[in-house]
């Protein structure tokens, strides 16, 4: 089997900071590759040097001649159309149909050569799907929440399209045109659980290569056939270790590969530091051996037999045995694992669950300036929403359900326009908000966590010396790294370290695991755990909501009898 897509020693920097290190994988026909890693790990750089569109410092990539590359922006112009776009996807089944027709005026000739032309122009057409193309074309749309394009629809100019309809068209497009090798950078961004679910099923019946960076876990494991983890930190010896990982399998299968590995590498870490240990101690044990035999008096001296001086050599040699041992364990070290996230207060602010009801909102609805709802309660079939002091609630329902506004109501920090909303005096709330507001801020983690956690006046960021908790959040490379110089996930991580160190009584987290890495979303979830008050979340992620073992509040979509 052919391979359609090979990267080989891919490299690239950014200001002198490498992104991409030596990556190397192949994709075959049929195969489909996701791509994971830390945010920064250059999961988009590296798709858009597959793309073709970025070049690479470094290595090279082998690519058919027809890349499809689901693009950040929509690449047709505002007054194309709709049928425009289809019909621009459906030219290489359009070319393939024309040749089949003049391959097939061509057997008239009755030649052996116009016969083998024909079989070749067929095979081609039947895989091509030639025959039902508009039908396949007209099902995508659909199944990507989008119109028939030869109704009304399809007179639409995109122009005048919403983002996210942009956005899927063009990946309808892409599936439509059925290139050789696709390459997509978050393609469920933009869809329902049923568009999503469509997506996942076309990509399985693509005949070509697939490429993908999501941080939809479900889409993952259903799609992927192997996943190139691009962390470096996967590694466990000094130097980080490979450049990426390929894994074979599902999303599942790589969780599971990647708890063996921390397993591995626990089990490596604690068995060479007891060896370190050992050592040491051998070596200033048998050293002070040495010593006081060179110290014996001359009485001692002239006792000192062959079979003594024997003995001194064989201690001196393991001394220099034990010592080269201890040199070459010094040198290569393994890494020591980086600890787990940890959720929950600090020691001295850390309370229990409070009995009985901690919050509370009744029949409450938010307005807009216009007049219409941005939550109404009852219309969606909550008409109370009661959090016990140790509860764990999740809200569920579609965009513009209202998730958002009603944490933001239960925080306090909007007004209800109608309803009430209570909570138990000297109940604290603390709320992650989708947007931090800390992209412009030039203070640095570590003065933030030190004004919280008491450790320091906060006044220079220049100053390292404040020792701060970061919970595991925070990686120690960026804790004296202006706010505004970390990516929408480093901020996130920022903030919910804040929030543990504050210990509020009741935590609201809106969509927590958006703009975090796959490895941060799943030990977040599982860091709750230990949250020792109440925990609502707001979320649309799939993955999130199958494994939630807590109560589930779905604002459905309705309206006001």
């Amino acid at each position: 089997m052919s391979q359609l897509l090979v990267a080989t020693d891919v490299a690239k920097s950014y200001d002198g900071r490498a992104v991409l290190r030596g990556v190397t994988f192949a994709v075959d026909p049929g195969h489909r590759t996701g791509l994971v890693g830390e945010n920064g790990s250059g999961k988009s750089t590296l798709l858009r040097i597959l793309a073709g569109t970025l070049r690479a410092d470094g290595g090279g990539v082998t690519r058919p001649a027809d890349v499809g590359f689901l693009h950040q922006e929509f690449p047709f112009p505002a007054d194309a159309s709709v049928r425009d776009v289809v019909g621009h996807a459906l030219t290489g089944v359009r070319a393939v149909e024309a040749a089949l027709g003049v391959a097939a005026e061509e057997l008239a000739t009755g030649t052996s050569s116009a016969a083998a032309a024909y079989d070749r122009a067929l095979t081609r057409a039947e895989l091509a799907q030639v025959w039902d193309a508009d039908v396949r074309a007209a099902r995508t749309l659909a199944g990507l929440r989008l119109g028939d394009p030869d109704s009304e629809f399809g007179d639409i100019p995109v122009g005048r399209l919403s983002g996210g309809q942009r956005t899927r068209l063009g990946l309808a497009a892409l599936l439509i045109a059925q290139p050789a090798a696709l390459l997509l950078d978050e393609p469920t961004n933009h869809l329902d659980d049923d568009a999503a679910e469509y997506l996942a099923l076309a990509l399985r019946a693509l005949p070509g290569a697939v490429v993908l960076a999501s941080h939809d876990r479900v889409f993952l494991d259903e799609v992927a056939t192997e996943i190139l983890d691009l962390d470096p930190a996967a590694g466990t010896v000094a130097d980080g270790g490979p450049a990426a990982t390929l894994y074979g399998g599902t999303y599942s299968d790589y969780r599971e590969a990647k708890r063996v590995e921390r397993e591995r590498w626990e089990a490596r870490f604690t068995a060479e530091q007891q060896e370190l240990r050992d050592l040491r101690r051998s070596v200033a044990v048998t050293a002070r051996d040495v010593a006081k035999d060179r110290e014996r008096g001359n009485q001692a001296k002239i006792l000192y037999d062959f079979k003594g001086e024997r003995v001194q050599g064989q201690i001196s040699r393991r001394v220099r045995n034990a010592q080269q041992r201890l040199d070459a364990l010094d040198r290569d070290q393994v890494r020591k694992p980086p600890p787990p996230l940890r959720f929950a207060p600090p020691e001295g602010r850390r309370g229990g669950p409070a009995a009985g009801l901690a919050l509370w909102a009744r029949e409450v609805s938010v307005d807009d300036g216009a007049g219409s709802p941005r939550l109404d309660m009852v219309a969606a079939g909550v008409p109370a929403l009661e959090i016990p002091g140790d509860g764990r609630i999740l809200v569920t329902g579609a965009n513009g359900a209202g998730k958002s506004t009603l944490l933001h109501v239960l925080a306090g920090d909007l007004a209800p326009t109608r309803g009430t909303v209570g909570r138990r005096r000297g109940v604290s709330v603390g709320l992650l908000e989708q947007d931090d507001g800390l992209g412009d801020d030039p203070r640095t983690p570590r003065r933030l966590l030190s004004l919280l956690q008491g450790s320091g006046d906060g006044d220079t960021d220049g100053d390292t010396s404040s020792r701060v908790d970061a919970f595991g959040l925070v990686a120690p490379r960026d804790l004296d790294r202006p706010l505004r110089e970390l990516s929408v996930g480093g901020r996130r991580r920022v903030v919910l370290a804040m929030l543990t160190s504050h210990a509020p009584d009741v935590l609201l987290l809106d969509e927590p695991t958006n703009h975090v890495s796959l490895t941060l979303a799943e030990e977040l979830m599982a860091a709750l755990a230990d949250w020792p008050g109440a925990v609502v979340v707001a979320s649309h992620d799939r993955w999130l909501r199958r494994g939630w073992t807590g109560d589930v509040v779905n604002l459905a979509p309705g309206t006001r009898a």
